[in-house]
């Protein structure tokens, strides 16, 4: 098992891509500490906001429950009644709220890589968590589900892991497989083969379902994104079929082995992906991995004030 050399300091927290497997067993541990009941202490009040410019439930609100657990002040945000609607460009309001005093943001964006003007803008001094980038990387969510596959097994070396469904149009999936592959995790795919391309093959071999749920450790689904979809796709999308020839049936799940276990980043489309059934059995960790989000955003937070020296204890 790798050990920690240093608890891990980073400026920003924005893509994998920016992480060693050293990095990630880091976050991983400081992660399972906060779970554990580690504290912080502050040497003055620091603020955070959270500038989600996309619908979401789960990443948002855990980065505010991971915020308030630290002991930072939440200030709100709400993108209907912001000034956006007059023409505002991301750009000011990221410099609007660090002018008031954020020291730390969280932001969700549909463009891809929306961070990188940011981070190269010598104006921008705030510490900035990418909660997601349109179908590019969600560095938080795949943090957790690490953690979630490590408090499981203990490690990834050897670890067969498939990802299947809406490979396309998902951040979750490209940033895991990444990472999963660094770990030396053995990566699959599956789901419709049409959106299997080349961009998945260099990481792993597509299979079919009823071949995949004899084999894995991990069988990690996707949400089908119909807001990511074409139009004329989706008009001719059936949950049934999907669920029948891609989803998790119940018969699907009998044949997993023993020590294997379900995985979603969720929302879940339940009958779609996952049977109804299935989406809290014994083999889902799915709610953990929602749970174990609090505790990897604390980290990612930690690691951006430890980076501005802003942590009086660690206890």
């Amino acid at each position: 098992m790798m050990q920690i050399t240093k608890p891990v300091s980073f400026e920003n927290v924005v893509s994998m891509e920016d992480l060693s497997a050293e990095d990630v067993l880091s976050f991983i541990h400081e992660a399972q500490d906060f779970k554990a009941g580690k504290q912080i202490a502050l040497k003055r009040p620091v603020y955070a906001a959270n500038l989600f410019f996309e619908s979401s439930t789960r990443t948002h609100t855990s980065f505010e429950m991971a915020e308030r657990k630290l002991g930072l002040q939440v200030v709100n945000f709400d993108p209907s009644n912001s000034s956006l609607s007059k023409g505002e460009s991301m750009s000011d309001t990221v410099k609007t709220f660090q002018a008031i005093g954020v020291d730390l943001v969280a932001i969700r964006d549909k463009q891809n890589e929306y961070y990188k003007d940011l981070i190269a803008d010598p104006n921008v001094h705030v510490g900035i968590a990418n909660g997601g980038d349109g179908s590019g990387q969600h560095p938080s969510q795949s943090l957790l589900d690490m953690m979630t596959i490590y408090e499981e097994f203990g490690h990834f070396e050897g670890l067969k892991v498939a990802i299947v469904g809406d490979l396309t149009h998902s951040r979750v999936a490209r940033s895991n497989m990444k990472v999963l592959t660094m770990l030396g995790a053995h990566v699959y795919f599956g789901g419709p083969k049409k959106w299997y391309t080349e961009e998945f093959a260099k990481y792993g071999e597509w299979m079919p379902i009823d071949d995949l749920v004899e084999e894995m450790d991990v069988m990690m689904f996707l949400r089908v994104q119909h807001e990511r979809i074409a139009d004329d796709e989706n008009g001719s999308f059936s949950a049934e079929k999907y669920h029948a020839q891609y989803g998790l049936t119940a018969e699907r799940e009998s044949r997993m082995p023993q020590r294997s276990i379900i995985m979603h980043p969720a929302p879940v489309n339940r009958g779609v992906e996952i049977a109804d059934e299935l989406v809290e059995c014994d083999k889902s960790r799915i709610f953990e991995q929602m749970h174990n989000g609090v505790f990897v955003r604390m980290a990612i937070m930690t690691s951006m004030l430890r980076n501005r020296d802003l942590i009086k204890e660690e206890y």
